[in-house]
């Protein structure tokens, strides 16, 4: 059977970019943007992470994995099958601000650093939602067209894109498909969501009705959400200054480029909350309930001076668990191998 997930324990001992990539841009802040190309295959695949800096998990799977394929033979079929255009992390300005709460060597996130140091893009600057199409929008910001370009660099289109997220807390892992593809995904979802109970974790649940674009397709899946929805939810609440600061995402982008490319967005949690038995309504009181209660810790961290223990002994005794780092890169690799298996059947 097609399985590159065997590869995993491999990709999870290398160094992070222990090779160096090419320059492909510049952060506004004036940071290097590297991407890495590899292989010789008829099958172009993309991978980026970062595009939320506050989501650190993705981009070190990338810098892990590019160290790995650059020690493969030219014959392996990773690279003999597939084209890998790998751009490890698109943000590299975000992600200054917030390596004041973790390290690639961390297992697991803590909760007090992460509440103190974490910084989120608003949107205007969020870098998902600020990529171009040719004619039709700009860019957002320079890291969005140096990926852009670095993409147009590619012979032909692309097959599949994988952009790596993460949430701030969940009590399951989240994998987002492309619409257009729900109907040929079925194995992808079902090796996903066998490999999660694998490693003993629950899937996320939610139905939002379609706001955003976010539609349910069965437990632990939906749909990704794309700019034209989100300009759409915003402006129906009146908000149109913050539906203009939406711009396509990488998936919309890239798709423009031509041909049929499967996109897919991981979404593992850094926090587990315990999973509740309940009604699939949105607005979610339970997940407003924990929303609510990430934002009283961090006030008590940043404006009551409440000491870290007390604010990890309360997050133990209502059972919060970090999502060890591990787990959630053993996910990322699943979804994006689920990927290029769904290649196959097109």
């Amino acid at each position: 059977m097609f399985t590159p997930y065997f590869y995993i324990d491999s990709i999870l001992m290398a160094t992070p970019s222990e090779v160096s990539g090419e320059l492909i841009g510049t952060s506004r802040e004036g940071r290097p943007i590297e991407a890495f190309r590899y292989g010789s295959g008829s099958k172009n695949i993309s991978l980026i992470a970062g595009n939320h800096a506050d989501e650190p998990v993705g981009p070190l799977l990338l810098r892990k994995l590019v160290t790995f394929l650059s020690h493969l033979s030219q014959d392996h079929y990773l690279l003999s099958k597939y084209n890998w255009w790998i751009v490890p992390h698109t943000n590299p300005d975000g992600e200054s601000l917030n390596r004041a709460w973790y390290t690639d060597e961390d297992s697991e996130t803590d909760l007090v650093r992460y509440l103190r140091y974490v910084v989120r893009e608003a949107p205007g600057e969020d870098l998902e939602f600020g990529y171009p199409i040719q004619g039709a929008f700009p860019s957002l910001r320079p890291e969005s067209e140096a990926v852009y370009t670095f993409w147009q660099e590619a012979k032909g289109s692309f097959d599949l894109h994988v952009s790596l997220h993460g949430m701030g807390s969940a009590y399951g892992a989240w994998f987002l498909i492309d619409e257009a593809w729900i109907g040929r995904t079925k194995d992808l979802r079902r090796e996903c969501a066998e490999r999660t109970r694998r490693l003993g974790f629950p899937l996320y649940d939610v139905d939002r009705f379609g706001e955003k674009g976010f539609r349910r397709i069965a437990e632990g899946f939906c749909t990704r959400p794309d700019a034209a929805q989100m300009r759409s939810y915003f402006l129906q609440q009146g908000d149109s200054a913050t539906a203009e600061q939406f711009y396509p995402s990488s998936m919309e982008s890239i798709r423009s480029l031509g041909g049929d490319c499967l996109t897919l967005v991981s979404e593992m949690p850094l926090f587990l909350f315990p999973k509740r038995v309940r009604t699939l309504t949105w607005p979610d009181p339970y997940l407003n309930e924990w929303k609510e209660q990430f934002q009283s810790w961090k006030t008590q961290i940043m404006i009551e001076k409440t000491t870290m223990e007390q604010v990890r002994k309360e997050a133990m005794a209502r059972g919060l668990k970090a999502m060890p780092w591990e787990a959630q890169l053993r996910l990322q690799w699943q979804l994006i191998c689920s990927g290029m298996r769904a290649l196959e059947g097109r």
